[in-house]
C-alpha cells in the first residue's frame, strides 16, 4: 500500500496517523487474521494469554506508580480515612500500629500517645498476595490503605527515604486467627516492601494472653509458662490465714474453653482478643514504650525466608503437605 501524504504520530514516526488507512488495513487483515486464529486455536490462546498478561502488567505498573506518587508524606489529604495519624512529623520518632479488627483499633486509638503513635485498623484477613497478581493486590482496599499510609511506594518503586514511620508494628490477637493475619501481613511486606524488613522498620507487638488478679493487683502473662510461673509466685506471697482449699482444676483446659479460673485466691482470665482489653490495658501492656515488648522482624537468610513463604502461602499443595508432616509434632496450639 502506498500513501500519498503520510501523517505520522510524534517525532519518531513509528505510527501512521492517516485515519483512512486504518479502515483499509482492518478490512483487509481482519478476515484473514480471524480465519488463521480459528484454524490455529492453540497458538491463538497463547497469543491472547500473552496480550492479557501484558495488559495486566501495564495496569499494575500504572497503579504502583500512582501509589508511589501520592501527595507529600505529611499531607493528610492523601492518607486513608481509617488512619488515625500522629502529630509529630519526624519519621524516626513515629510509630504505625497496624491493628487487627475495628474493635481493637478503637481501643488502640483511645489508649495511644497521639504525639507519635498512629493507628491503622484492618477489617478481617487481607488478601493472600502469594496467590495474586499485582493489579489484584492493588485493588484490595486494606492493602492499598497500608501502602498509602506508609507512603514509600511498592515493589521496584519503593523509596525507603519516603517511609513515614520509623517503626511499623503489627498488632494481632494472640490466637490462631491472629497468627494467620500476621503471616499474611508478613508475606505482603516480604514480597512488596522487603526493604522495610532489611532496614529494621518492621516489628510484631506482643499482647498478653492472660490476666492474673489478686485483690487490687493485676499481672499479665504472655504464654502458658509465664502464667504458671506468675501463679506460683503470687501464691507463694500469700500471708496470714490460709484460704479455703479449692477443688483442683485443669487451668489450661478451663481457660481454653473461655472460663475464668480461680486458683489459690488468684483469678485467671484469658484474653480472647485485643478487643477485650480496655484502652488503659492495651496501652500499659502492648503500646507503652517503657513497658511493652516488641519483636523486630529480621531477614537472616532471604533465600530461606522466600522458600518458607512460598511453601506456606503458595499454590503448590505437595510442599505444604510435606512441611506440615515434618513439623506437626512441634505444634502447641492447633485450631481444628
Amino acid at each position: 500500500m502506498k500513501v500519498p501524504e503520510p501523517q505520522f504520530e510524534g517525532q519518531t514516526k513509528t505510527k501512521l496517523g492517516n485515519s483512512e488507512v486504518k479502515s483499509i488495513v482492518e478490512s483487509t487483515v481482519g478476515p484473514a487474521l480471524s480465519d488463521w486464529l480459528e484454524n490455529n486455536s492453540p497458538d491463538a490462546k497463547r497469543i491472547i494469554d500473552k496480550c492479557l498478561r501484558a495488559a495486566e502488567a501495564r495496569e499494575a505498573a500504572r497503579k504502583a506508580r500512582d501509589i508511589a506518587r501520592r501527595k507529600n508524606a505529611f499531607d493528610s489529604g492523601g492518607l486513608p480515612g481509617k488512619l488515625a495519624d500522629c502529630s509529630i512529623e519526624d519519621p524516626d520518632h513515629c510509630e504505625l500500629y497496624i491493628v487487627e479488627g475495628d474493635s481493637a483499633g478503637g481501643s488502640a486509638k483511645q489508649g495511644r500517645d497521639r504525639r507519635f503513635q498512629a493507628i491503622l485498623p484492618l477489617k478481617g484477613k487481607i488478601l493472600n498476595v502469594e496467590k495474586a497478581r499485582l493489579h489484584k493486590i492493588l485493588e484490595n482496599e486494606e492493602i492499598r490503605a497500608i501502602f498509602t499510609a506508609i507512603g514509600a511506594g511498592v515493589g521496584e518503586d519503593f523509596a525507603p527515604e519516603k517511609v513515614r514511620y520509623g517503626k511499623i508494628i503489627l498488632m494481632c490477637d494472640a490466637d490462631v486467627d491472629g497468627s494467620h493475619i500476621r503471616t499474611l501481613l508478613l508475606t505482603l511486606f516480604f514480597r512488596y516492601m522487603k526493604e522495610l524488613i532489611e532496614l529494621g522498620h518492621l516489628y510484631i507487638a506482643q499482647p498478653p494472653l492472660y490476666k492474673l488478679k489478686k485483690g487490687k493487683q493485676e499481672h499479665y502473662a504472655f504464654d502458658d509458662d509465664e502464667r504458671d510461673e506468675l501463679l506460683k509466685r503470687i501464691k507463694s506471697e500469700k500471708k496470714g490465714r490460709p484460704e479455703k482449699e479449692e477443688e483442683p482444676v485443669d487451668v489450661a483446659a478451663a481457660l481454653e474453653e473461655g472460663a475464668v479460673v480461680k486458683e489459690g485466691g488468684v483469678t485467671i482470665s484469658r484474653f480472647k482478643g485485643l478487643g477485650e482489653m480496655n484502652p488503659e490495658q492495651l496501652w500499659s501492656t502492648t503500646m507503652n514504650p517503657e513497658t511493652r515488648t516488641v519483636l523486630q522482624v529480621t531477614i537472616e537468610n532471604a533465600a530461606d525466608a522466600d522458600r518458607t513463604f512460598s511453601i506456606l502461602m503458595g499454590d503448590e499443595v505437595e510442599p505444604r503437605r510435606d512441611f506440615i508432616e515434618k513439623n506437626a509434632k512441634y505444634v502447641r496450639n492447633l485450631d481444628v
